[in-house]
């Protein structure tokens, strides 16, 4: 059966604007949906990557007398920086309108190329939400193997591709774009960083295990973030009495991304794995809603030496000098039913005169529904709805 089209949540902004984001998730797709009349350059097609390089005057010729308030949808924009300074010139003279697509700024960036001086904005995209998905958000096979619109379009032989991804995408990319000098230390900490997954980053632990100097696993790293493939989630200080984790976790954008990194797409998911899915998938949830709804609030975990952990601390109102920090709190659990002592992390966190909690949410593959006093416990796909409808924060 044909997968369906899925509807995106992201709105397609009326000014120039940058869209970013890991390969496979659908840029492409959704430009030219909302972008139907738009001129389309893409620089993957050699020839007109080799004629722009020579002559980046030629872009205007391409597009023509095109009227004032005209789209021209860029593709691969990072294969070609310098073309920037044309497009800024565009911009000036022709109040032309530019979206320029890629997998990362890295590039853009390392070489100090134009970014257009404040001309155009940055979106990002990753791979479909829960609520993208509705009907056909099916869960075991979400956490398995996540959410990438070239895996879902391809469910039957999803670890095929996602092997690919990693092993043919991910080299390609990181050689073509020249990210590093040497592919083969890389490819062995991807297979590290793939099995930490969900955990506390130790860079020295990684260092040794992908045989790689320490200093390299944060270029490394600093790889995986400029192209949006793994995110840093902070621990949240609340300045409470207890001495709370200083050192951020790491989360792979997407979970069968992380899985096949780590070498086990072909092999069955431990509960363990599936927990740390689950949690990427809900990071990835509040990611994609404080992006799309502009609320762009900080998100992050918390967790004391003793070990008493919450999976995730929603910051609706900061700290101010004369104000508490208001939070939402969520605990997440891969688990067909609700222990009631799962709350107690939150519990404990709330009782602190240090902050103000809003709201608490226990999280979980189970069926129903529960409040238990300040905390609402609900099945994992009704969450994703209430957080959608703006009623988590």
């Amino acid at each position: 059966m044909e997968f369906p089209q899925i509807e995106r949540r992201l709105s397609p902004p009326g000014h120039s604007f940058f869209l970013f984001g890991p390969r496979g998730t659908g840029k492409s797709t959704w430009l030219r949906r909302s972008f139907p009349r738009a001129h389309l350059l893409d620089l993957l097609n050699s020839s007109l990557f080799l004629e722009l390089a020579r002559s980046p005057g030629n872009l205007e010729a391409m597009i023509g007398h095109a009227p004032a308030g005209t789209w021209v949808v860029l593709d691969e924009v990072q294969k070609l920086p310098g073309l920037l300074d044309e497009v800024h010139r565009l911009i000036e003279t022709h109040r032309w309108n530019f979206s320029l697509c890629g997998s990362s700024a890295r590039k853009l960036r390392r070489g100090g190329t134009n970014l257009l001086g404040g001309r155009a904005i940055t979106q990002t995209m990753e791979g479909f939400s829960l609520a993208e998905l509705g009907k056909y958000a099916e869960l075991d096979s979400v956490l398995q193997y996540g959410t990438l619109p070239i895996v879902w379009s391809h469910l039957g032989s999803a670890p095929e591709v996602l092997d690919a991804y990693v092993h043919t995408y991910m080299k390609q990319e990181i050689q073509e774009e020249g990210l590093v000098r040497k592919i083969s230390p890389f490819l062995r900490f991807l297979g590290v960083a793939g099995q930490l997954n969900g955990q506390v980053v130790n860079g020295h632990g990684i260092a040794r295990d992908a045989g790689v100097p320490r200093a390299t696993v944060d270029t490394y790293f600093s790889i995986l973030f400029d192209t949006l493939l793994g995110h840093l989630l902070p621990a949240w200080r609340p300045e409470a009495k207890v001495r709370e984790a200083v050192h951020p976790k790491f989360y792979w954008f997407d979970p069968g991304v992380a899985r096949a990194a780590a070498g086990y797409t072909f092999d069955p998911p431990d509960r363990t794995w599936l927990g740390f899915a689950l949690e990427t998938i809900l990071f990835h949830e509040l990611r994609v809603y404080n992006t799309t709804s502009a609320k762009h609030r900080g998100i992050s975990y918390y967790r004391t030496p003793a070990g008493i952990e919450v999976d995730f601390v929603i910051e609706t109102t900061k700290r101010q000098a004369t104000k508490k920090p208001h939070v939402v709190l969520i605990e997440s659990k891969l688990s067909p039913a609700w222990d009631r002592r799962w709350e107690k992390p939150m519990l404990d966190l709330a009782a602190q005169s240090s902050l103000t909690v809003d709201r608490m949410f226990g999280v979980y593959n189970g069926n129903r529904t529960y409040h238990f006093g300040p905390v609402t416990v609900v099945p994992v796909v009704r969450f994703v709805e209430m957080l959608f409808e703006g009623n988590v924060f």
